[in-house]
């Protein structure tokens, strides 16, 4: 039975037992909502929430329920944003029971569409999945297991796909979800499994033991050595879900079967707060296409990856003959494919999930994780040691400083100090101060004046132990902070940033006050060594029609196309695209080498090593 019928209708079924229990009532909900629960068996999630919308207006005795069912059909066609206005328009204090839990869950899921990974843990906490029916309690226990895999906190999100198993309709829906354990697991060091692993019998502990095993034990190898293991494994584990059947089935896999497509598939939103984002990429894919060799034209099918559900729309390409999928674009509908069903035809998934590896799946986007150890190393090459951090005050700014700590930890160095700066205003001071140790100079001052009860000679004295500073910040904010950073005298240390700081653009007259900045950017933005077509001037009247911030999605979308004939080949052979010198590592993930310029009077210039590094 399609999955989503199941948790439309079930939920229908469990509202109805706590707001009207007389017989001819639950006919009549049921009735009146059947066509739009058709809408949602088929895909067609806003079509489905439309229904529910006039439904909710139409018929008042049922109108929360209604708009719940909205709000959870416009999440699934992936328009978090009308989801959260239905959302806003309930009034909590009429809800029942189940249709607070019910409320919670469709918040939870707009949380994790919109990137609000921590938000959506704190409502997954006072959420009750004993109040929900079987079908809403899948999706608590896949969103919960999402959410802690998006914070990197793996035997969390191991833990709520333990609770999910038996929840599960089908064997082959169990086998799937123990297979994500193990993915999840492997992730792990063999060290960490063991230090972190529970005692027997304990169920998360008999999966750390068989992801240590697994890592220990090559079954194709030494056959009758695994068989060993794994009896002794099965003996101290023996009520565990993980049969021989699976373990046997798993070690073999599902490899990655690609070859040149002669037919593709793009999911991608026409839609919601995507929409612009998959504008450009598909501006750049066309293009390239367009300039591809005369002999390599294959056949291309775009479906709204905002309209309906990813697994429906991935399992519909394959049905009209797609040989590769490129897309979802969104992270949760990366998840949800990766998790929902397997992958008999490659995805190229425009996103990428840390900690998210299956067969088939190849994940490639404009991760902030290459920027950050690319100019971690670019700081380091220069016998660097000591540096301090300054990024937004945000989630992607507090991201973006762990992604770049940990590089910069990895090199050898240390960091000595790392603050965030209020992404509104002009002022920066404060952050600055605290950045540089200014606030302590003067706290001294202060002390020492109120001591000697007179006035005396004072100036700030900043940290003197720092040898450069790494930036976060969009041109326009980075020429406000960039002279600040100066007037408070550190005119002498280096400042290394994010690509965000160039708009992608030569704007000498603004970019003056960013001049020796150093940062790492995508080749395509500089004809000098990324003179191929399509190139950033010939795509111009599409992409200056959007904000500055979208132009490197154009370059993605470039790429996206290019690497079709040779994506395996990579792992060996880098290639060298728009956004970067273009590599496959270990989890499927394509990982982009960068080009390093520096602003000399307003002008981004590319250092040597750039340009001896790419070729064409």
């Amino acid at each position: 039975m399609n999955r989503h019928y199941v948790t439309l209708s079930t939920f229908c079924l469990f509202l109805l037992s706590g707001c009207a229990t007389e017989p001819t009532q639950r006919y009549q909900f049921l009735s009146e909502s059947s066509e739009a629960v058709s809408y949602s068996q088929s895909g067609q999630h806003k079509q489905a929430a439309s229904l529910y919308q006039t439904l909710a207006k139409t018929k008042p005795a049922h109108r929360i329920d209604y708009n719940l069912l909205a709000a959870e059909s416009y999440v699934q066609s992936g328009d978090s944003q009308v989801a959260q206005s239905i959302v806003e328009s309930i009034n909590p204090g009429l809800l029942t029971t189940a249709q607070r839990n019910k409320l919670s869950l469709v918040v939870i899921q707009i949380s994790l569409s919109n990137g609000e990974t921590e938000k959506a843990l704190n409502q997954l906490q006072v959420t009750q999945p004993y109040n929900l029916s079987p079908a809403d309690q899948i999706i608590f226990y896949q969103s919960l297991a999402f959410a802690h895999s998006l914070t990197g906190n793996l035997l969390l999100s191991t833990q709520a796909r333990i609770q999910l198993t038996p929840l599960l309709e089908s064997n082959q829906q169990r086998s799937e979800n123990n297979a994500v354990i193990l993915d999840t697991l492997n992730l792990l060091s063999s060290q960490d499994l063991s230090l972190q692993q529970p005692p027997a019998p304990d169920i998360l502990g008999g999966w750390m033991a068989l992801a240590k095993l697994l890592k220990q034990n090559n079954p194709h190898q030494n056959p009758e050595q695994f068989q060993l293991s794994v009896s002794e494994w099965q003996y101290q584990f023996p009520q565990h879900p993980a049969n021989l059947e699976f373990i046997l089935s798993y070690t073999e896999g599902v490899k990655n079967t690609f070859k040149t497509p002669n037919s593709i598939a793009l999911l991608l939103p026409q839609s919601g707060r995507f929409a612009k984002a998959a504008e450009l990429i598909k501006v750049g894919f066309m293009a390239a296409y367009q300039q591809s060799a005369p002999g390599y034209k294959p056949f291309i099918r775009f479906y709204d990856s905002s309209a309906y559900n990813p697994i429906t729309l991935y399992h519909q390409a394959i049905s009209d003959g797609a040989e590769l999928v490129i897309g979802p674009l969104n992270k949760n509908n990366i998840q949800e494919l990766a998790v929902g069903t397997e992958l008999p035809v490659p995805v190229l998934a425009l996103n990428h999930i840390p900690h998210l590896a299956k067969d088939n799946l190849f994940q490639f986007g404009l991760s902030p994780l290459d920027e950050t150890q690319q100019i971690a190393s670019k700081a380091a090459s220069k016998g660097l040691s000591k540096i301090l951090i300054l990024t937004p005050e945000s989630k992607q700014g507090h991201r973006i400083a762990d992604f770049f700590s940990e590089s910069w930890l990895e090199t050898g160095g240390t960091v000595l100090e790392s603050q965030h700066y209020k992404t509104k205003g002009g002022d920066f001071s404060t952050s600055i101060k605290a950045l540089l140790n200014l606030d302590e100079s003067q706290y001294r001052y202060k002390k020492i004046k109120q001591l000697l009860a007179k006035n005396i000679e004072y100036t700030e004295r900043r940290r003197s132990d720092v040898d450069a500073i790494f930036l976060s910040a969009s041109a326009q904010k980075a020429r406000s902070i960039y002279p600040q950073l100066q007037f408070y005298r550190a005119t002498q240390v280096p400042v290394y940033a994010t690509p965000q700081i160039y708009t992608g653009e030569p704007n000498p007259s603004a970019d003056i006050d960013l001049n020796s900045i150093t940062f790492c950017d995508i080749p395509w933005l500089f004809t000098e060594i990324y003179p191929a077509e399509p190139s950033q001037e010939s795509l111009r009247e599409h992409w200056q029609q959007l904000p500055i911030h979208y132009l490197r999605l154009t370059a993605l979308g470039i790429d996206s196309f290019n690497i079709i004939s040779g994506l395996e080949q990579i792992s060996s052979t880098p290639f060298p695209g728009a956004t970067g010198t273009l590599s496959l590592n270990m989890d499927n993930r394509i990982t982009r080498q960068l080009v390093c310029a520096k602003f000399i009077n307003g002008h981004p210039v590319l250092q040597e090593a750039s340009i001896d590094n790419i070729t064409h």
